[in-house]
């Protein structure tokens, strides 16, 4: 606890051998049963990544079915193309809602009485670790799916052509698999820019909102000291050195801008605000100091994915910095 501490007051030089550890962590006897429950989830997002990675789209079929209305087979192959990439689409959406309910449990477990967040960190690492790794995931997912214009142009097809169908009363089997309510729904999802980002985000606000007797604090704090971690992780040679991949290094960059974002979303003043917990020109400078083709996408989602940044309570030199 004191290391932890320590770390989080700068007196580092002290303190050598604190290190949060994102690598190797395992569970102990008290993490095990909520980390199994989390861990069914996460072995699954490398999958859902890849699959994502690969998404082609329609497009040419979209097109040329549109461009002659009257040829069937035209419409027919464009239908074709599209159905499998709605149920993949499905599969990515069904996942967020999968890794909302491990969030959750996460929280719940972090947060509680009568530990403070800085102690529940330092003594539940590998449940720290696949805090860590939910962010990590969501933040990938999401620089990919903004890259994916498809996705979109893909699904309004489906749904165009549902509709249409529908007053044709055709039957599509396919509605088995992708109702109304559930095109509804995928179709909120995907509109949105981050959409797992959004997913997490909602979820701690109505995690906050429904454990009306835990302290706001006690899940503010835990994100802040996450990014506190994160950022004295990375720019503090004694413990950067210590990662046996580079890797790391980014994962505790997007972690970092993961929960910054989250507190963003869940503090009433913001991150940015002067009264934060969380040092943002510090976080900022250590993204800037990494190679920018790195960071990009990271300081892009703290501009366009924050609620805070454009308050008038932020500071002009952290909304320089951003700029």
């Amino acid at each position: 606890m004191g290391n932890l501490l320590k770390v989080l007051t700068r007196e580092i030089e002290n303190y050598p051998h604190f290190f949060l550890d994102f690598e190797n962590a395992q569970p102990t006897e008290g993490e095990r049963e909520v980390w199994n429950q989390v861990n069914s989830v996460l072995q699954d997002s490398e999958n859902i990544l890849s699959g994502l990675q690969a998404y082609k789209g329609a497009g040419q079929e979209i097109r040329d079915a549109i461009q002659n209305p009257s040829d069937l087979l035209l419409q027919e192959r464009a239908w074709n193309s599209v159905c499998p990439l709605v149920i993949k689409l499905k599969k990515f959406y069904s996942f967020s809602l999968r890794l909302e309910e491990a969030l959750r449990s996460l929280l719940e477990t972090l947060t509680c009485p009568p530990y403070a967040p800085t102690q529940h960190l330092e003594k539940e690492q590998a449940l720290a670790k696949q805090f860590a790794e939910i962010l990590h995931f969501t933040l990938r997912f999401d620089e990919l799916k903004m890259r994916i214009p498809a996705i979109q142009n893909d699904f309004s097809y489906y749904r165009r052509t549902i509709s249409r169908n529908r007053i044709n009363n055709m039957n599509l089997d396919i509605e088995n698999e992708v109702n109304n309510e559930m095109a509804n729904r995928m179709s909120l999802f995907y509109a949105e820019a981050t959409p797992m980002l959004k997913t997490l985000s909602n979820a701690t606000t109505n995690f906050v909102t429904e454990n009306k007797t835990l302290p706001l604090e006690n899940t503010t704090d835990c994100l802040s000291t996450m990014a506190s971690v994160c950022k004295v992780m990375l720019e503090t040679p004694e413990y950067s050195s210590r990662f046996s991949s580079e890797d790391t290094v980014l994962f505790c960059m997007r972690v970092m801008v993961g929960v910054i974002i989250l507190y963003d979303h869940v503090h009433p003043n913001g991150a940015f605000n002067k009264s934060s917990k969380i040092d943002m020109k510090g976080c900022i400078k250590v993204l800037k100091d990494q190679p920018a083709d790195n960071v990009e996408g990271l300081l892009n989602a703290l501009k366009f994915t924050t609620k805070h940044l454009n308050d008038e309570s932020t500071p002009k030199n952290i909304r320089t910095m951003l700029q």
